[in-house]
């Protein structure tokens, strides 16, 4: 057996919105199960997860992928926080979706989500001149080219990274603002896409750190005329998928509206400055469905309309929410009663 190195990921208990921490422990490889990773402890006192005078944690390994920044058969491990006794920490959300997705399981639920981003150089997003504002959104979208696009580079070598690491990326585009990007994780079962977009998210950042850039994930980075950042999250069951699932899905949207109140606290910190009703949003007061509706808190895509059957495209949540929390309420809300 060989040494190979271990990136112990995991997250934090930094609030309002959580921090992404990790470290390296080498350990006998190349690794094929979950079982031959070791349980390893952090100081949860610096990671505001624990007082100094008690500060052992432990991180329960969960997922591992391929390293594709260190390459050979070293892994990157996606971890739950567990208090030193072995009990579920305060702060490990994944617990909460655990339970609910076994509880679901037999519903098939698959997830996408829409990881909406921004890059900054120092102060401003990339493409915001150091005095002013560039041009008005419009031409970004999408955009190719200089004086369009902007961090280019960071983007394609992200999304490398992430099908090296065999993580379901399927697809990357620049957004509406300069210097906003998107990458999509999914479809996959509620636990896969919210363990993957963690650690696709920990590429992003490692990755932009090698360019000096930082990657903020506020849902309104700018304010202003300026679009936000989500998180859509695109959510279906085994009946949605099938003919007939149009009624499945207006039946779903009709409990997600009933439980707007209780989704929204989930759904990432400062959403409210980006559900304004403006921006390709619907106001965080109000809840609204339809098709093809971009202004909706919900939106069902023309193609599921016109089949019948697909999916629904959860709107609300922001670039900064929890996956396992936004995921857990959307499958306890349409396949239970919350």
């Amino acid at each position: 057996m060989k040494r190979i190195l271990a990136e112990y990921i995991w997250i934090d208990g930094t609030k309002p919105s959580p921090l992404l921490r990790s470290k390296a422990k080498v350990i006998h490889g190349p690794i094929d199960t979950l079982k031959e990773i070791p349980l390893w402890g952090f100081d949860g006192s610096s990671t505001n997860q624990a007082s100094t005078g008690s500060s052992d944690c432990v991180l329960q390994p969960v997922f591992f992928c391929p390293d594709p920044i260190r390459g050979g058969d070293n892994i990157l491990v996606m971890n739950e926080v567990l208090n030193a006794d072995g009990s579920i920490h305060s702060t490990n959300t994944r617990a909460e979706l655990r339970s609910i997705a076994q509880k679901f399981e037999h519903e098939e639920a698959w997830f996408g989500i829409e990881q909406e981003y921004t890059l900054f150089n120092s102060i401003k997003p990339l493409g915001f001149p150091d005095h002013g504002f560039p041009e008005p959104q419009g031409k970004y979208y999408c955009g190719v080219g200089a004086g369009r696009s902007y961090g280019r580079d960071i983007v394609e070598r992200h999304a490398t990274a992430c099908l090296n690491a065999g993580l379901g990326l399927s697809g990357i585009n620049a957004e509406v603002m300069p210097g906003q990007w998107e990458y999509q994780i999914g479809p996959l079962s509620p636990l896969d896409v919210a363990d993957q977009l963690w650690i696709s998210r920990w590429l992003l950042e490692r990755i932009a750190e090698d360019n000096q850039v930082r990657v903020s994930f506020d849902p309104k980075p700018i304010k202003g005329d300026w679009n936000g950042a989500g998180a859509h999250t695109n959510f279906s069951t085994r009946a949605i998928r099938e003919p007939g699932g149009m009624k499945y899905i207006e039946a779903a949207c009709k409990k997600l509206q009933t439980y707007h109140a209780q989704h929204i606290p989930l759904y990432g910190h400062g959403n409210e400055d980006r559900l304004t009703g403006h921006h390709e949003t619907c106001s965080i007061r109000e809840f609204r469905y339809g098709i093809s509706d971009r202004g909706a808190s919900v939106r069902i895509p023309l193609a599921a309309a016109q089949a019948g059957c697909g999916y629904l495209e959860d709107r609300r949540p922001a670039a900064n929410c929890d996956p396992y929390q936004v995921c857990g309420a959307i499958l306890q809300t349409v396949c239970g009663n919350w």
